[in-house]
């Protein structure tokens, strides 16, 4: 019987010792990892600035998974033949005060990814800001219009992408943790 216990103990704790290794070696470090997945974006905000010329086009959830139906704002039409600074800013507004998400995505730089997507004819967007690795980031742009017409524009946030990549959200890979469209005008 004695036997029998001791061969007992000794499985038991090679299945302990296994399991510790396994739990362990499984275990990479996450510090990557974030819970934006878990946190809220009710805002994104993209600024197109060219001096006095100021166009906002904004999309709001502010009660996140709740029963009101998001909204999207557009402070104006874009300028033809123009050239605008690009600022976009992501917020959580059921913190109070609001969570500026953008800060995050910047300190976590080489783990987002802004891609731009125009469907209007003339338009071009390009990332002027870099992440800590010198690949693109895009938090920060440069809009230029063409002659006049109208479509959209869609604002995509990818996590965990491949960087360097072709450019495009769908050849990035990662998730996307916001995409949003706005339908805009240049006169």
């Amino acid at each position: 019987m004695k036997k029998l216990n001791t061969l007992k103990s000794i499985k038991l704790l090679a299945i302990l010792f296994v399991s510790t290794i396994v739990m362990t070696s499984c275990s990479d470090d996450h510090d990557h990892d974030h819970d934006h997945e878990g946190e809220l974006i009710t805002t994104v905000s993209y600024t197109l600035t060219n001096g006095n010329d100021v166009v906002t086009l904004t999309f709001q959830d502010t009660d996140g998974d709740g029963p009101n139906l998001p909204t999207t704002t557009i402070s104006g039409p874009l300028t033809t033949n123009t050239t605008y600074t690009g600022l976009v800013q992501l917020l959580n507004e059921t913190t109070s005060p609001a969570e500026n998400i953008t800060n995050e995505v910047q300190q976590e730089g080489d783990e987002h990814e802004f891609f731009y997507v125009s469907t209007v004819s003339g338009l071009t967007i390009n990332k002027t800001d870099t992440d800590g690795n010198g690949n693109p980031l895009g938090i920060s742009t440069s809009l230029s219009t063409g002659t006049a017409g109208s479509g959209s524009i869609t604002v995509i946030l990818k996590h965990e992408p491949t960087k360097p990549n072709n450019g495009t959200a769908a050849g990035a890979g990662g998730s996307t943790d916001v995409e949003v469209t706005f339908n805009v005008t240049v006169q």
